[in-house]
């Protein structure tokens, strides 16, 4: 090939291939098309994280009053305590004054059941309960992703303990 025409050729292939490196080299919007890709993953991710934080609070904190109200339960007579048992888990306190600690709940959401023993006065067992009573979430998940997923679960703590009156109580007479 004649030495000309190469350079024609040469010239016309680097002429094409600066056209193609100009847009290479163009960065323009390319950090508004990441924060578009990135900011909805984020958000999703700390709408689950702050779900799963409240769930895990109003978890803990009804465990821990349940665990409390069962302990009380352990020291009285049967039937006597069930009635401040409630309202120690409902309101934080014996006396039921107050507002409820969680949204929505109330004593008909704890069960109390006393097992086992040669007298119905005098148990092995009792087990405190929580029933029917459901998170209900800030980000719902599932409507956010158009999906069948729910954050909207059920928080059910339970705690069984050894009954600690071990006589019956005395028959009046």
């Amino acid at each position: 090939m004649h030495a000309r025409i190469r350079r024609i050729r040469n010239r016309w292939r680097s002429r094409r291939l600066l056209r193609l490196q100009r847009f290479v080299r163009d960065e323009n919007g390319l950090q508004l098309v990441e924060v578009a890709i990135v900011v909805p993953i984020f958000l999703m991710l700390f709408a689950a994280t702050a779900e799963f934080g409240r769930y895990y609070y109003e978890y803990t904190t009804l465990s821990k009053n349940v665990r409390d109200a069962a302990r009380y339960l352990t020291t009285v007579y049967p039937g006597q305590g069930n009635s401040t048992a409630q309202k120690m888990i409902v309101y934080g306190n014996p006396a039921g004054t107050g507002s409820p600690i969680l949204q929505g709940l109330d004593p008909t959401n704890v069960k109390i059941t006393y097992k086992g023993g040669a007298l119905a006065s005098n148990p092995d067992t009792v087990t405190v309960e929580i029933i029917n009573y459901k998170h209900t979430p800030i980000f719902d998940l599932g409507k956010l992703t158009k999906t069948k997923f729910s954050t909207n679960v059920g928080i059910k703590p339970s705690v069984t303990m050894k009954f600690l009156l071990t006589q019956p109580p005395p028959i009046p007479g």
